[in-house]
């Protein structure tokens, strides 16, 4: 109910995580477990330079939650950012890339210079969940005003442990928006 993740016990309504740990955004959703397949779905949308995957992920994530996002009512979507250095490396954001197709669905805009990463952190994927909950943190900042925004959508590729959202959620609640949430392609499973 917090986090979106399935869950192997239907009567439950929270994850392992989502009970042991307290989240900075109000609920998100995800099109996707992290299977085998989408993890390598993902590692061609990212690393192989597959951006016409962001109309497919977008359009699934309409199809199946865009109901759910639209309840939310968000005056804005904001995509995770890159670190410029990273950026720079892989040529784009896939984040965002996403977003843009999902802005255009749910016909709210898209702002991507608000929320910027000024720390180049190491990947998640390699770390545990404290590590990564230490890794992110202060890695972003909001570069401009934006209390004109009361309700946020964030925009990432995968959830799993809820991390980077949290940080992102941290910063643009410190800065004056009330609500944020959150749609991912794809998330771990909630065992």
């Amino acid at each position: 109910m917090i986090c979106g993740k399935p869950l192997e016990q239907e009567e439950r309504e929270l994850c392992g995580d989502c009970t042991r740990k307290k989240h900075s955004f109000v609920r998100g959703v995800a099109a996707f477990a992290y299977t085998k397949e989408l993890k390598q779905s993902i590692y061609r949308f990212k690393y192989s330079n597959r951006r016409e995957y962001a109309a497919f992920y977008a359009d699934m994530l309409l199809k199946l939650k865009g109901q759910i996002i639209r309840s939310w009512r968000p005056d804005v979507i904001i995509p995770v950012p890159l670190h410029p250095a990273r950026l720079r490396k892989r040529g784009f954001n896939q984040a965002e890339l996403i977003a843009k197709k999902l802005g255009i669905g749910l016909d709210i805009p898209v702002d991507t210079k608000i929320l910027v990463r000024t720390v180049n952190t190491a990947p998640q994927k390699t770390l545990n969940d404290k590590e990564r909950a230490q890794n992110i943190k202060k890695a972003f900042q909001v570069t401009e005003n934006i209390v004109k925004y009361r309700k946020v959508l964030l925009v990432d590729d995968i959830y799993t442990t809820g991390s980077t959202l949290d940080s992102c959620a941290d910063e643009l609640m410190h800065a004056g928006v009330m609500q944020v949430y959150f749609a991912s392609v794809c998330t771990g499973r909630g065992f």
